[in-house]
């Protein structure tokens, strides 16, 4: 009986604290976490049972829950530092309804209901903020918010508003995210000081990296005054290792199993039809079928500081600041053969072709063999630095007055690729029976530099930068018991603005003399075999041997061959020394400034004998927005305004002590990806593809409804169920122009990059092969979706060891449908894509998501393990003709050991991606063609943590 009162005892004093933070509308959740947690240090009676470390945390996260109006969920304090989560991705994974995206094997976007990181906000202490982080395939030019920027160390609670409120800063469809650091005020007084040093080793790249993090605050006796700091630091090398396709295509080959194509050889002449030729044409084969090896080397560093001076019981004042540096190499050595844009000149022999117009296997003659070694540096570093003022004006009228600055600088100053080529390689082939382990094998030798030229180098640096500027004032007055009014204004203004240049070329044009050093003598474009000069002859000293390890192939498969050293290559080419050209399509910007108020009224009571509490209100918003893009060699800058009332509401009825059901509606919206904002545009010479933004787009609107019943059963104990649709007025989408000529764009030739096809064979230019696309609004669609949710201590139905488990797990389920314009397969050999219409689900959206953790926690030994699956989804269109593009479903499964040695020294064992899940992307949602499939390997984290 007396650790049952004891649990209950705790678990009001927890409430208690979770009553302030709703009370304090957009308060911060470790307000909740702290002051339970110094209740249960400070208050509880000396024959108390204290329930503290990670149990504890979940009973805060479950305070903040309950005690919300809207549909809420937080993690805080232990549980975000004590899971195997590398970034705060990783750990926002664990709330229902939300997936992420990894790159490199680590979280890094998030995917909210069904809804892209484009239409999830993101706040830092309050204020609305972007990180935009540069590794990854490519980099973050957007709106979504990079997780993997930040170390989840540095925060104390994240909280996710699934619902909206007026009081509530607008720009999403999903969700709002805070993401909230220290607050010394609700720590204990004296002095804390937490620190934990670990070791993490990753089983592919057989590297062993530290991962530090600290913090430190203090309090006085009287609370009127609190600072704190705290620090992370982490530095890491994962290896991905797999294969890739970039993308399938159609074209028309020179010969196919001895019937010419054409009327002459390799170049030039007319196509002569013929089944085996047309067949061939028609059918998708890999553009650039490859494996190689992306090696990943990062370093991450954050420092978050809070100062708090409360003079009086009315008044608080706090300055927050956050500073982050996340440093990333990216390193690439592929061995591909380059069909795209050179099947002319490629004979082929005995394909084969599957149900799906694939040609999943071939011989190749004729081939163009390229070997890349690809480098690109990157640093992005954020910081913020943000103040509120507190007051109570009386016991009824109270303010909070805050602002701040934020910016994140992504810059990449390297970003350096040089090729070899030998363009008439014979006995190359492929077989991707197998879709995800295709066998690719090299017929003539990859490891002997005669055969290779120097035909291509490239550097492109740029840089991304994304700034904020945040006032608000918000007000709150109890008109009466259980009624009050919150009304507030707000500025804000955000620029984006992108840099982005070349040096790229090819060595040779169109004969005459080289284009790097201006000492060879070229081939004209026409010249083919092997007396054809297109580039520098390949020594021992420009070359250096790259060895494939473990990426899934197949026995058979070519795995060693030359790539280009990048050292002695860029020495000799001078690429550094090389003037910049502007890339056209990446210099661009945008800037928002946002300003508006919104008025709010919350009650609660009985009717009916039935307890509520409801919030319901208007926000007003007002956008005005200018863009800028490089149209051929004029910047344009073109302005536009547009208002928004959103009107919500948010009712919670109480039927019972335990049980909560909460109802929503409201009027959101989500402004137009920036991309598709800025005029002018970019021209793909590899594909003949001219893209031009929209300036006038408009934002993304909605209607979203919500309803929830939630079981508070027992202290840390929760089941739930919830139900939502998203009705999206406007979807953007893709439209094209097809069979157009490049001078039709309007554009000049410059725009195009020097190594392209366009640009390297003038005749393109004049040819009907192009496509003109830009964004326009489409049409809209509609999202429904379930999310049911358990948190379960064992504890209620038994005491002693078994009483030590737990189960927390979540599964979301989401239908939608939505009407895709897209460009299908050419129905001639050699003709244009054909546009059709496909209906699919929403991008981004997976139709399942499940996440379970089963854990040990006796106070001293604790054990987890914790298994997410997200179901395939695609991400939109495709290109070269395939239909829609996306990913696999994927399982991850991590585990925690941790063990307490005394009061204030704690060894852990946590383990992240166990079982060494493989990334699988296709291209073509019903063909499911192979756009790549990689590994990243096991994390495996050693280490202690300490607590004064």
């Amino acid at each position: 009986m007396r650790n049952s009162v004891s649990r209950v005892s705790l678990f009001r004093m927890a409430l208690l604290a979770g009553g302030a933070l709703a009370a304090a509308g957009t308060a911060q959740a470790q307000d909740a976490a702290a002051e339970a947690q110094v209740a249960a240090e400070e208050g509880a009676p000396s024959d108390a049972i204290v329930v503290t470390g990670f149990r504890q945390s979940l009973q805060a996260a479950i305070n903040v829950k309950k005690n919300a109006v809207g549909a809420v969920d937080a993690i805080v304090a232990e549980d975000i530092a004590k899971f195997p989560d590398q970034n705060l991705a990783e750990s926002l994974q664990r709330i229902p309804g939300i997936s992420i995206t990894r790159d490199a094997g680590e979280g890094r976007s998030i995917t909210v209901r069904g809804l892209s990181s484009q239409f999830t906000r993101v706040r830092v202490n309050g204020l609305e903020t972007v990180a935009t982080s540069t590794d990854g395939a490519s980099a973050n030019r957007d709106r979504a918010f990079d997780f993997n920027v930040f170390a989840s160390e540095l925060f104390s609670s994240i909280v996710v508003h699934k619902t909206a409120e007026a009081s509530l800063d607008e720009g999403s469809l999903g969700a709002v995210v805070d993401l909230n650091t220290g607050n010394p005020l609700a720590g204990k007084a004296g002095f804390t000081a937490v620190a934990s040093v670990v070791g993490t080793y990753n089983d592919l790249s057989d590297y062993v990296g530290p991962r530090l993090a600290g913090l430190v605050s203090w309090r006085n006796d009287a609370g009127t005054f609190g600072a704190s700091i705290s620090a992370a630091y982490q530095k890491t090398r994962v290896l991905e290792l797999g294969n890739n396709t970039v993308r399938w295509s159609q074209a028309r080959f020179d010969s196919v199993d001895g019937t010419n194509c054409f009327t002459t050889p390799n170049s030039g002449g007319t196509y002569r039809a013929s089944a085996a030729c047309d067949k061939a044409a028609l059918a998708f084969h890999p553009r650039i079928p490859r494996y190689g090896e992306v090696k990943h080397d990062r370093e991450r560093l954050g420092i978050t500081g809070s100062v708090q001076f409360a003079p009086t019981d009315m008044t608080k004042f706090s300055i927050d600041g956050l500073f982050s540096r996340f440093n990333a190499d990216r390193e690439e050595q592929w061995g591909e053969v380059l069909l795209r844009s050179n099947e002319r000149s490629i004979n082929v022999v005995n394909p084969v072709y599957d149900a799906n117009n694939t040609m999943v296997s071939a011989t190749l003659n004729d081939a163009w063999v390229r070997t890349e070694h690809y480098l690109r540096k990157s640093t992005t570093e954020f910081y913020q630095v943000g103040g509120s003022w507190d007051q109570d004006v009386s016991d009824t009228l109270r303010f909070t007055l805050m602002g701040g600055f934020s910016k994140s600088n992504a810059d990449i100053p390297v970003e350096t690729t040089i090729v070899f080529d030998d363009r008439d390689a014979q006995g190359y082939s492929f077989d991707y029976t197998d879709m995800k382990h295709p066998k690719l094998t090299f017929g003539t030798s990859v490891t002997d530099p005669a055969n290779f030229q120097l035909a291509e180098i490239r550097d492109r640096p740029s840089n991304t930068e994304n700034r904020f500027k945040t006032v608000q004032f918000r007000t709150e007055w109890d008109v009466a018991e259980g009624f009050t009014i919150k009304a507030g204004a707000m500025w804000r203004r955000f620029n984006f603005d992108v840099q982005s240049f070349t040096r790229d070329t090819a060595v040779c044009g169109n004969g005459g003399l080289d284009r790097v050093l201006g000492t060879i003598t070229c081939s004209a474009s026409s010249a083919f075999g092997p007396t054809a000069i297109y580039g520098i002859p390949v020594t021992a000293q420009l070359a250096q041997l790259f060895n494939l390890g473990n990426a899934g192939q197949p026995s058979g498969n070519t795995n060693s061959w030359l790539v280009p050293n990048l050292e002695t290559t860029t020495a000799l080419t001078k690429l550094y020394d090389r003037a910049l050209a502007l890339d056209a399509g990446n210099n661009r910007g945008v800037r928002e400034t946002t300003k508006g108020g919104y008025i709010q009224f919350d009650g609660k009571g009985e009717l009916l004998g039935l307890r509520y509490a409801l919030n319901a209100g208007m926000r007003y918003v007002k956008t005005e927005q200018s863009s800028y893009g490089l149209v051929g060699a004029v910047q344009a800058t073109v302005e536009r305004a547009y208002d928004d009332f959103l009107p919500s509401a948010n009712l919670a009825v109480y039927p019972t002590e335990d049980l909560i059901i909460r109802g929503a509606i409201a009027e959101v919206i989500t402004r137009p990806t920036l991309g598709s904002l800025t005029p002018g545009g970019s021209a793909d010479g590899f594909n003949f593809r001219v893209t031009s933004g929209n300036p006038f787009l408009e934002p993304f609107r909605a209607t979203n409804y919500d309803l929830s019943v939630e079981w508070y059963f027992a202290p840390q104990a929760l089941i739930s169920v919830a139900g939502f649709i998203k009705d999206v007025a406007s979807f953007t989408q893709s439209a094209a122009i097809t069979e157009a000529t490049f001078a039709q764009t309007g554009l000049p030739v410059s725009v195009l990059n020097p190594s392209s096809p366009a640009a390297l064979n003038p005749a393109l230019l004049t040819q009907p092969i192009w496509t003109l696309t830009t964004t326009v609004n489409g049409t809209g669609a509609k999202l429904k979706g379930v999310e049911i949710a358990a948190q379960i201590p064992f504890k209620i139905f038994t005491e002693g060891f078994l009483g030590n488990f737990g189960i927390i797990a979540n599964a979301t389920f989401i239908d939608s449908d939505a009407d895709y314009t897209v460009q299908g397969p050419a129905t001639a050999p050699g003709g244009a894509l054909v546009n059709i219409v496909r209906s699919a689900a929403l991008a981004n959206v997976s139709k399942q998501a499940y996440n379970g953790t089963f854990y040990y926690d006796d106070g001293t030994f604790s054990a987890r393990v914790m298994g997410t699956y997200r179901g395939g989804y695609h991400e939109g269109a495709s290109g070269t003709g395939n239909i829609l593009e996306g990913y696999g479903s994927m399982f991850n499964l991590d585990a925690s050991v941790r063990f307490k040695l005394t009061d204030w020294v704690e060894l852990s064992v946590e383990g992240n991606n166990l079982l060494d899940t493989y990334r699988y992307r296709y291209t073509d949602i019903d063909a499911n063609r192979n756009y790549e499939n990689n590994h990243f390997g096991r994390n495996i984290l050693v280490g202690a943590r300490f607590k004064y």
